[in-house]
């Protein structure tokens, strides 16, 4: 199935950067999961996807994981989010959403519809249609979700995502009808001559040219995944996506059970690790770490 959109290259920075500009920063819990810990730290074996996939794995065993985006409030260019969690479908009808391999992958969902990231928005008297961009971090369904509750928005994303995406179907993760929209897509090739470095990271760009938030190319988990660097008041935020689902990811280099490329996953945990050395000050947010969830601050 083709996309009906026709994704432009983004024009970096964006209008509305401001010199020395902090933003602040809202972690948005969507919904929860549970999975099988293999599944989040993989183990060794000839059996090893039977209990990533949860089989003979007592459920009282399996850990809870945060399905979230983030509200980003830009003094001048307004709000933005990074990815969009789950839509609203999903608290009624996951299969609806999520398609028939989705539920095997997301399952036991606890989620109301007032967590979708567009019920949180207006909580905060903010109207989604006033969302003009959302960074994607990468088009698997619990970050794409959502993506028709923002049609106002310009979606950034990597251009290595967009070819994955559109290319691949469930087996590989997407589902395809959660970014088949007529929408904004603005795609950052990181192979270009304006990528840059940026604190252990080799190719990353300053969406709006002032410092507050800066993308980087952490493929891996997808073939165009990327992080998001955020400069608050209070420090630098790296929301890290999946390019490490748990802390340990980090710290003990436990790698989830599925990823797309595993060269790519570890260079892109080596570049986390070196951003990590260089600021050791900075608030790093897994993907999916229950924990590491429970320790956020409502805002940065």
């Amino acid at each position: 199935m083709a996309t009906a959109a026709e994704p432009r290259p983004a024009e970096l920075p964006l209008s509305g950067g401001r010199d020395g500009a902090k933003v602040r920063l809202h972690p948005l819990l969507t919904a929860t999961i549970q999975g099988p810990p293999a599944w989040f730290l993989r183990e060794e074996g000839r059996l090893a996807w039977r209990k990533a996939f949860g089989l003979g794995v007592p459920k009282d065993e399996w850990f809870r994981a945060p399905i979230q985006c983030f509200l980003v409030e830009h003094p001048s260019a307004g709000p933005i989010l990074i990815d969009t969690g789950f839509h609203g479908s999903v608290a009624v009808s996951p299969r609806s959403n999520l398609g028939a391999f989705g539920t095997i992958i997301y399952r036991d969902i606890d989620m109301r519809a007032e967590q979708t990231a567009a019920a949180q928005l207006r909580a905060k008297d903010i109207e989604p249609s006033s969302v003009k961009v959302v960074i994607m971090t990468h088009l698997h369904p619990d970050h794409a979700s959502a993506i028709s509750d923002f049609p106002e928005a310009a979606f950034i994303l990597s251009t290595d995502e967009w070819e994955a995406a559109t290319q691949g179907g469930q087996r590989d993760g997407y589902v395809k009808r959660q970014f088949d929209h007529g929408f904004d897509y603005r795609l950052v090739d990181f192979d270009s001559e304006e990528a840059n470095s940026f604190s252990g990271f080799a190719r990353s760009f300053d969406l709006f040219g002032d410092g507050s938030a800066r993308i980087a190319f952490t493929p891996g988990h997808t073939a165009g995944h990327m992080s998001v660097i955020v400069q608050t008041a209070q420090g630098e935020v790296l929301v890290a996506g999946d390019a490490i689902f748990m802390r340990r990811t980090l710290d003990d280099e436990h790698l989830p059970h599925m990823v797309f490329d595993e060269h790519l996953f570890r260079r892109s945990l080596r570049e986390i690790k070196q951003y990590v050395k260089e600021t050791p000050d900075a608030v790093v947010i897994p993907g999916h770490d229950w924990e590491a969830w429970e320790k956020l601050k409502p805002v940065y």
